[in-house]
């Protein structure tokens, strides 16, 4: 029987790199940019339980295997993203490696403050670029066709029901559900339990919050917020309709206090039993069909619903990237290949169970039967959903920029927010559709202006 060791591996690759730093003792510097002195990188990464089991992990499965000790911080999305952006930019900056997402990847690269990793990822076949999911890979490539990003966890987004409250009903949920059928079926789950509301949408503001599922309705309905050349559509027929039917669904049909209500608002709404459907983050399924949920079991899975379009599910991914100027290349790649790797997902399942294993990134992570088996009610419904989601063509037209939820430009955080409370005033009843989308434009005709006259 043979055996390939990858402890082996690493322990070789430590060895000829201990050889390496005897000569840049003398003052040599290799071809990559890495100086001598101690083995040691700089990570920055967003809070959240899966990276933080990335740092418990890493000094005895990374570090002693490769000598490359991992300085690790550790700060909240918004701090992270300010962090990123203000210490990526300098040819000084103190990290090597960084949580980036899908969303800044493109300006990102645009700025020269990432550096490319296609040509690592080609070398290193332990890595196996070619198992990470089409989309993923996609979503991480600049315009300029290099890849600057490994993806650590990955999402897409889809419909969530009760099939018990279905078959209760005589319903049955679609194959590929429009958002028509799906209105109708709000309708009838509506008030079928006590305190039951039939669906539950993001309203809460944030360009990360009730922009991420409109975005995607808008797509479907035939919108997009810029045209090619950069003119803002906020006020299009299809944007009007598809954000009138998200706001009178959500109205009618959705949670109480629903312009208030987020993600985090809507899974423990749809956890308690308290709506009949919800629409959102494939990531949520891992919390619902834990042990100790009381809707575990309950639950179907179906695509992203659509109109226009094929499929409307949205693409996110935290990534690691690595700064422009790092003085530590190869080592931050051994990271990124570690923890991003097949091996870290299997060293997850073993320490932490299955079900924990940041998924949504590798085609090889369905088809083991460990993870089959812990996330057998949403594994497959996970993968379709990432697999069919296109972050250059997300609807009917053409893009001046890549996303399917969000527009891959800085200003989108700032638009988006605004916009989003123009929404959320709507739901709330607050102002009309019509009123919060000519505001919505003024606001999307100012950025687009200056993108024009670029």
């Amino acid at each position: 029987m043979v055996i390939r060791s990858v402890r082996r591996e690493r322990r070789l690759r430590t060895a000829a790199v201990a050889l390496a730093a005897a000569a840049l003792l003398a003052g040599c510097v290799d071809d990559d940019g890495d100086s001598s002195g101690s083995r040691a990188i700089n990570v920055l990464m967003v809070d959240n339980p899966q990276m933080l089991e990335v740092r418990k992990l890493a000094a005895k499965h990374f570090t002693e295997e490769t000598g490359i000790e991992v300085n690790f911080t550790v700060l909240s999305e918004n701090e992270v993203r300010e962090e990123i952006s203000r210490h990526f930019a300098s040819p000084a900056g103190p990290y090597d490696v960084a949580t980036i997402s899908n969303y800044e990847v493109p300006f990102y690269a645009k700025n020269k403050w990432l550096l490319p990793l296609d040509e690592r990822a080609a070398r290193d076949e332990e890595f196996d670029q070619d198992d990470i999911l089409a989309p993923m890979r996609k979503s991480l490539t600049a315009d300029d066709g290099r890849l600057y990003g490994e993806p650590f966890y990955g999402e897409s987004s889809f419909l969530m029901y009760r099939k018990d409250v279905f078959a209760a009903q005589g319903l049955s949920m679609p194959a590929r559900p429009t958002w028509k059928q799906v209105a109708d079926l709000a309708a009838e789950t509506d008030g079928t339990q006590p305190g039951m509301k039939g669906i539950c949408l993001r309203g809460q503001p944030g360009w990360g919050e009730v922009i991420a599922p409109l975005t995607t309705v808008v797509n479907t309905f035939g919108g997009t917020w810029f045209t090619k050349d950069w003119k803002a559509r906020l006020t299009s027929p299809a944007f009007e309709s598809a954000t009138g039917f998200y706001v009178d669904l959500v109205r009618k049909h959705g949670q109480s206090d629903a312009a208030e209500s987020g993600y985090a608002e809507c899974l423990k709404d749809f956890g308690k039993g308290k709506t009949a459907m919800w629409y959102d983050s494939t990531a949520a399924a891992g919390s619902l069909e834990a042990p100790g949920s009381l809707v575990r079991g309950k639950i179907g899975y179906a695509p992203a619903p659509v109109e226009k379009t094929d499929h409307s599910g949205w693409l996110y991914t935290w990534a690691w990237g690595v700064r422009k100027s790092s003085t530590r290349p190869d080592d931050a790649w051994e990271f990124i290949s570690w923890a991003s790797g097949k091996e870290y997902q299997r060293l997850v399942g073993r320490t932490s169970g299955w079900a924990n294993v940041p998924a949504g990134t590798r085609a090889s992570t369905y088809t083991n039967p460990d993870y089959r088996a812990a996330a057998a009610a949403f594994a497959e419904a996970t993968r379709k959903s990432i697999s069919s989601a296109d972050p250059r063509n997300p609807g009917v037209q053409p893009r001046p920029a890549i996303g399917i939820q969000f527009v891959g430009i800085p200003e989108f955080s700032d638009l988006g927010t605004k916009v989003s409370n123009e929404i959320s005033n709507a739901i709330a009843g607050a102002e009309s559709v019509e009123e919060a989308l000519r505001t919505s434009q003024s606001f999307a005709e100012r950025v687009a202006e200056e993108y024009r006259e670029r």
